[in-house]
């Protein structure tokens, strides 16, 4: 049948109709449409670039929009749902819907990230786009945009800018993940150890991403989504044994809203996972016109750990004159900030502490001219009741006349959905005013959005060492980076000098782990600011450790995770700014030794400086010994380490 060149846009040119006219135009459309060859779409198949993985999507004869996924001719994921529910309003898309048009294209690019895991970015994909269109829903019209990349898939809805309807409010996500397989599972779990390894079959709860997968030895997965600019964030419910769905609350849509995308990155080893910049590639540019060229990552001291250490008869407190030695140490070791934690301004819980007049402010302004004057920037901490009490604009804008670096955000309080909105917002002023930022206590999980904002480095999306009077284990870490860390950039607080922590008055709970795998963790973390937690003299103590910190600069030109077993260890490897290549390894509770291959490295020789944990060194002892040794190395070489019960190794490698 002819269809005569229809085309849903001339709907608008007959709006003066009715929007009863409209929507029995919008019909007959699709009836017409829905006579031509291809139209009503079987199945189609897009693949990766590099033609490993392979997603068939379309819609069905009941009007149903599936995906499923196969990695390597090995399918992952069965045929799952795809699209929104507008509860009475019925769901989008749904019978009697039709392919308008499917379109393709391919794309081979490059992003040069401000910062990140490394300073080019293939941005490589395949992408289809579906034009839906029909009738008994808020909207006649729905594009489905799939995208396969060499590390990954993602998807997303939107709803043309000239589509009729009114506003109306999404009550779910419709999104599936039928896995093909009772495989195994690790997940987000807030400020505790992440939940996990469990099989999908004994998982009756609702879960948080990232969810980690593991469908086989050579076969990972991990289910999040990126650029979330309004709705709930997701979490995972249950809908099967083998099969979750996307629990989220989308909120008013309109024409022209485009979801978040759906995502599950694939690698044949979670280090793939781990190494991804899928998740920012997934979200936008930068506005035109901002300048983030104000934006450095790097290691940063903190005041809140040091409250209350003692050494050769001073006694730290965050006050004046300790944060000057603070000042003083990371000039002299390059490092680029001090972050002043909470109550300077007052108690930071209380309604009546002002975050521009109260507390310690005259310090506060003095330690940022001083740290200006020796090249350290200043980070101030800001709870959420002041920045409620308080008019917030009026706030980050003082904050950044003063000349500080930073805020860190605490305690945000409100739903998923508002804490997003306001994450979103206090993001977009601290880049207006010059300030990075870091979001502590249950943020909104990262979604890439380094990438629009660059000034978004840290997010505390973990359990923080020695945070809520709590320490981790082990085999915390070796979980967490390969869990949370699929999410983007995490606060930590690695790098503990002193594992006994004693005379602290935070906290002074002796650490589970080794003085060098502390040192690795600090290179392991993804992080844009990389905030260590000790006082200078216990780092001074451990000149070769202090070393390889100090040797931590960004922003990484590449980053590898060279092998790994989720639980058990990890082993990193991060080309900084100045050409050096940094090795770090971290174990669970288990003793192990391996051999770290040097492949990476470019044509040449390298003086290799090596630590490793003591003889004795135990996480449950808390002995702080560790070797030191140094030799000559190229790219075909290998350096053999062991390390302790909790422990790690550091290599730093300088041609």
């Amino acid at each position: 049948m002819k269809t005569f060149g229809f085309n849903p846009c001339i709907s608008r040119k007959i709006s003066r109709c009715g929007v009863a006219v409209t929507r029995i135009l919008s019909s007959v459309i699709c009836l017409l449409t829905a006579a031509s060859p291809g139209v009503r779409a079987a199945m189609k198949i897009t693949t990766s670039p590099d033609g490993q993985l392979a997603v068939a999507a379309g819609l069905d004869a009941a009007g149903n929009f599936n995906y499923e996924f196969t990695a390597d001719g090995r399918q992952l994921i069965k045929p799952s749902l795809l699209g929104w529910d507008f509860g009475p309003a019925g769901r989008l898309p749904a019978l009697d819907w039709k392919v308008l048009k499917a379109r393709s294209r391919s794309v081979n690019s490059i992003w040069k990230p401000l910062w990140g895991k490394r300073a080019s970015v293939p941005d490589r994909f395949h992408e289809m786009v579906w034009e839906l269109c029909g009738s008994n829903a808020p909207f006649q019209r729905l594009n489905v945009t799939l995208r396969v990349y060499n590390d990954g898939l993602a998807f997303r809805y939107a709803i043309p800018d000239d589509a009729k309807g009114a506003p109306a409010n999404a009550v779910g996500d419709l999104a599936e993940f039928n896995f093909a397989g009772d495989f195994t599972a690790w997940f987000y779990n807030g400020e505790y150890h992440n939940l996990g390894p469990d099989k999908f079959s004994l998982i009756s709860s609702n879960r948080l991403p990232p969810m980690t997968v593991q469908a086989a030895d050579d076969a990972f997965m991990a289910v999040h989504e990126a650029d979330l600019r309004s709705g709930a964030p997701l979490e995972l419910a249950k809908s099967g044994p083998t099969s979750f769905h996307a629990l989220a609350a989308p909120g008013k849509i309109a024409p022209g809203y485009e979801s978040p995308w759906r995502v599950i990155l694939f690698g044949k080893t979670p280090g793939v996972i781990v190494d991804s910049h899928l998740l920012e590639l997934l979200n936008p540019p930068p506005a035109s016109g901002m300048d983030f060229s104000w934006v450095k990552p790097g290691v940063g001291v903190w005041d809140w750990r040091i409250n209350g250490a003692q050494v050769d008869g001073f006694r730290y407190s965050m006050t004046l004159p300790s944060w000057k030695r603070m000042v003083d140490f990371a000039a002299e070791n390059h490092f680029l900030y001090l972050v002043l934690d909470a109550d300077w301004y007052g108690p930071e819980f209380g309604k009546e502490s002002d975050p521009t007049k109260g507390g310690k402010v005259e310090q506060v302004r003095n330690i940022i001219a001083y740290g200006k004057a020796k090249g350290v920037g200043i980070w101030l901490y800001l709870n959420d009741v002041g920045g409620r009490q308080f008019p917030l604009d009026e706030t980050l804008k003082q904050y950044g006349d003063w000349g500080a670096a930073g805020l860190k955000y605490g305690f945000m309080t409100g739903t998923k959905e508002q804490k997003n909105l306001l994450t979103r917002r206090i993001t977009e002023l601290c880049a207006k005013n010059h300030l990075l930022c870091d979001f502590h206590d249950y943020p909104v999980h990262p979604y890439g959005q380094m990438r629009t904002w660059p000034n978004a480095v840290d997010r505390e999306f973990c359990e923080s060492q020695l945070d809520a009077h709590r320490v981790f284990q082990p085999k915390t870490f070796v979980t967490t980076v390969f869990v949370n860390g699929a999410s983007g950039p995490l606060d930590m607080n690695n790098g503990l000098a002193d594992l006994t922590q004693a005379g602290r008055v935070d906290n002074p709970s002796p650490v589970p782990s080794t003085l060098v795998a502390e040192a690795a963790r600090t290179l392991i973390v993804f992080s844009g600011v990389t905030i260590i937690p000790d006082i200078p003299e216990n780092y001074q103590k451990h000149p070769e450790l202090l070393q390889f910190i100090a040797a931590e600069k960004q922003p990484w030109q590449e980053s590898k995770t060279l092998e790994g077993v989720i639980g058990e260890y990890i082993v990193t490897a991060r080309e900084a700014a100045d050409g050096r290549w940094l090795v770090g390894a971290a174990s669970n509770e288990e003793a192990r030794e391996l051999d770290l291959p040097l492949a990476f490295l470019g044509r040449g020789k390298y003086a290799a400086l090596i630590l490793q944990d003591g003889d004795d060194a135990d996480y449950r002892t808390h002995k702080e010994s560790y070797k030191v040794s140094r030799r000559v190395v190229g790219p075909g070489d290998t350096i053999h380490v062991r390390l302790a019960p909790g422990g790690g190794a550091c290599v730093l490698l300088e041609k």
